[in-house]
């Protein structure tokens, strides 16, 4: 049995890399855990990475459900907000709401909820953080 929440983002991941508009703009780097060195991140800008995720069980008779949030972040340095506005974008488009099949787990659910861009502290990193909802169903 897959934990729901493994099997979701890898297949998160896996759309991701494979979307054409995203692969011309981030070339394949959506990462798990971010490439860095003492302390600092060594990955090429731009690019997609995993942030938190939440599962919490809501179980019905005969069903074993979760409640899943996920955030999904973009990071860019170039200047202003219009690169990272645009990955954010393509990110939306290339995770359909009902597009997205598990082999293990039954995906009832998924919903983009919300997107915010910021300036990080650094003063020179965009930063898109976009929050996913799911619930899916465990046999």
């Amino acid at each position: 049995m897959t934990s729901p929440t493994y099997e979701l983002q890898g297949r998160i991941a896996a759309l991701l890399k494979a979307d054409p508009t995203l692969a011309s703009l981030i070339k394949g780097r959506v990462y798990d855990s971010v490439p860095s060195a003492e302390g600092q991140v060594t990955a090429k800008f731009p690019y997609v990475s995993f942030g938190p995720s939440d599962e919490l069980s809501d179980d019905a008779d005969c069903i074993d459900g979760f409640e899943i949030t996920m955030q999904i972040d973009v990071w860019s340095r170039a200047v202003g907000f219009p690169e990272c506005r645009r990955i954010v974008d393509a990110v939306r488009k290339a995770l359909p709401e009902d597009g997205i099949l598990l082999a293990d787990n039954a995906l009832v659910t998924f919903n983009h909820r919300i997107s915010r861009i910021f300036r990080d502290p650094d003063g020179k990193t965009s930063h898109g953080a976009m929050t996913f909802e799911a619930f899916v169903e465990q046999p």
